[in-house]
Formats: structure tokens, sequence, C-alpha cells
């Protein structure tokens, strides 16, 4: 009431962007919504028969893209669930969408917790989406006006709604850095796809959100590049060149199959030099079965 001025009471109907605007919104967005779309479809499947509909919304709160049934739609374009609608706080005061994006975090808003008494017939079950810079892209929300949906139910569909906002995330980040391998970050979280994209030479190049607060990087925007191994706290007593030097040869000695003459002829080496190399760089038995020829 204060911040924009709303009055719960408010009964106006609700307003949506013209087909222009909401075009010229889609298709700045059009990356985000092509990595989207199955995912969508995949959640949809799962919560469509419940009465639910699932929205995709930018980071200023408006429907980008929506999957309801057919037998709803007019129900859900009534309450402003529909592409084009603004669901920011400044627009709704307290509802999923928009609280989602405002406070950054997944939530459930049940019926009477919306600030417009216009809406207190609806749940909906919200979680952000950042992009591969760490910044927020969106919002997920599942929405059902059934009377009979209890907030239990809502809890179950919530965890369906994390895991899929951190399945787009993980699609974005992935598809943003394609020549790169995608690893796994150590994390006791399970709200945040926690990757870090590593070249060629073991340099941390990207990460997401989830990752940047696992190892203290930025929080948005470009990182700095790290090695990895600094990042992973392996630590196998060698350094510098060392490292890269042990690292070709367990990779040749794996590409062969453990077969030392295979091994060196690849390396372009002697197979004695090899010999001596592996025992100054303590490789043993890693790369499995070794023989000779």
């Amino acid at each position: 009431m204060t911040l924009h001025g709303l009055d719960p009471a408010q009964d106006a109907a609700k307003e949506r962007m013209d087909d222009a605007e909401l075009r010229a919104r889609r298709q700045s967005a059009e990356h985000f919504l092509l990595i989207a779309g199955p995912r969508l479809d995949h959640l949809f499947q799962l919560v469509g028969q419940s009465g639910c509909a699932v929205l995709l919304c930018d980071a200023s709160g408006i429907v980008l893209d929506q999957r309801c049934s057919e037998a709803d739609r007019e129900a859900f374009s009534r309450w402003g669930l529909s592409e084009g609608a603004d669901w920011s706080e400044a627009a709704e005061g307290t509802n999923g969408i928009g609280t989602c994006l405002a406070e950054n975090r997944s939530l459930i808003i049940h019926r009477d917790e919306h600030f417009l008494a216009r809406n207190i017939a609806m749940s909906c079950i919200d979680a952000p989406i950042h992009g591969p810079d760490g910044k927020l892209a969106g919002a997920l929300d599942v929405s059902s006006a059934r009377s009979d949906q209890t907030e239990a139910f809502n809890r179950l569909i919530a965890a369906m709604v994390v895991q899929t906002a951190r399945q787009i995330e993980a699609d974005s980040f992935t598809a943003a850095y394609p020549k790169m391998r995608i690893v796994q970050a150590d994390a006791d979280s399970t709200e945040a796809a926690n990757l870090l994209a590593v070249d060629a030479d073991d340099i941390v190049m990207g990460a997401t959100r989830g990752a940047r607060k696992v190892y203290g990087m930025a929080a948005t925007g470009p990182i700095t590049p790290v090695p990895a191994t600094d990042l992973f706290g392996r630590d196998d007593g060698l350094r510098g060149f060392e490292k890269a030097e042990r690292a070709a040869v367990i990779r040749a000695l794996t590409r062969a199959g453990g077969n030392v003459s295979e091994a060196a002829r690849s390396l372009g080496v002697g197979r004695a030099t090899l010999y001596r190399r592996m025992n100054r760089l303590a490789i043993g038995d890693e790369p499995g079965q070794l023989s000779q020829d």
C-alpha cells in the first residue's frame, strides 16, 4: 500500500500488454524460451491434470509463456494468468511471481496470503531462474484456483517447480559454454544448479549462481578465471608444468588401454623415457593394467 499505492480491495480488470509489445518481449528472450520450452511441457504433464497452469515469466514479472488445458484457459485468462500479464509486486502486491522475483527465492503464496482480494482464490508456487551470468532471468510459476487445493499438495508441487527451474538453469548454462566441460560443483544445497564450465586447460571460465556461492565468486557477471584444481582443493604434490605433464601421460596411457609402448609412441618418446617420467611423476597402476606391449 505504501510503496506501490495499491488497494487490497481494488477490482479493476487485469491489464495485459498489447500483442506487438509482447512479441518484442518474447523475441528478446527467444533463447531463454527455446531452452525452457521442453521443461515447461514436462512440468505441465505432471501438474496439468490437477487443474494447474504453468507460467514462465521474465525478471520484471511479465508472463512470456504458458501451459494450461484448453478447458481451463478462459478461467486462467480471467484471473490474469496469461501471456503478457504483469505479475510484479508493483502491479499485484504480494503474489507468487512478483514476490519470488522481489525476494529471489522459492516460495508458495497460498490463497489469502495474496495482497489483492481478487487473487485470494489462487495458490501460486514459484522458483527463480538465474542465467549463466548469475543474474535473475525470470520465475517459474505453477498456479491453481482449485478450492480443494491443500498446502500439503502445494509443497509437493513446489518440489517439482524447484527441480524444473534448476534444470532450466543447467540447460541454459550448458548452452552458454558449448565447447567446455561442465562440472558439478560440490554443494549441499539442492535448490540451485551448481555447475562450473572448465576449458581444455582446466581453467574455470564460468559458474552458475549456485556454484558462485559455493566458491565465493562474484554473484553476477563474468568470473575471474581460476584453475579448477584451486577450487577443488586437490593437491598431488606436483606443481606447474609437472601437473600438466602428469595429466598428459595419464591420458596417453588411458587411451592406449595401459599399453606403455603405444602410449610412448603417441607421446613421441621412447618406452624407457616414458617409464622414467612415470616414475618421476609417481604414476603407477592408476591407468589400470599397464603392459609393455
